[in-house]
């Protein structure tokens, strides 16, 4: 099997797991992983600026540049004073992350 099927099983569990966790926990989330959400923020903002460099088309970095990983570090940021239409966005991009990888990782067999 190659990388992006990896990939793709990566974003299908550990990334829709993570978003619906926050989406569906909301203000129930244990206190000690906010700063593991601004630490995750962190990493996929500079990992994915990094790649972007790199890539002719990187549409997908922007997004995880400007989209996932600062609403991770806006919610790690916020804690349980975070509004509830930041974990109504984490549980769309929870569902949009695994239709869509899905999709490829089928698309790849």
């Amino acid at each position: 099997m190659e990388l992006p099927f990896f990939v793709h099983l990566f974003h299908m569990l550990f990334v829709t797991g993570l978003f619906y966790y926050i989406g569906t926990m909301q203000d129930k989330i244990p206190k000690y992983l906010y700063p593991i959400f601004i630490g995750f923020g962190i990493f996929i903002i500079l990992y994915h600026f990094y790649k972007s460099v790199y890539k002719k088309d990187a549409w997908i970095n922007y997004l995880h540049m400007f989209v996932f990983g600062p609403l991770l570090i806006y919610i790690g940021w916020n804690q349980d004073k975070t509004q509830r239409k930041y974990y109504e966005i984490s549980l769309m991009l929870a569902f949009a992350s695994f239709g869509y990888h899905f999709y490829y990782m089928i698309q790849e067999l």
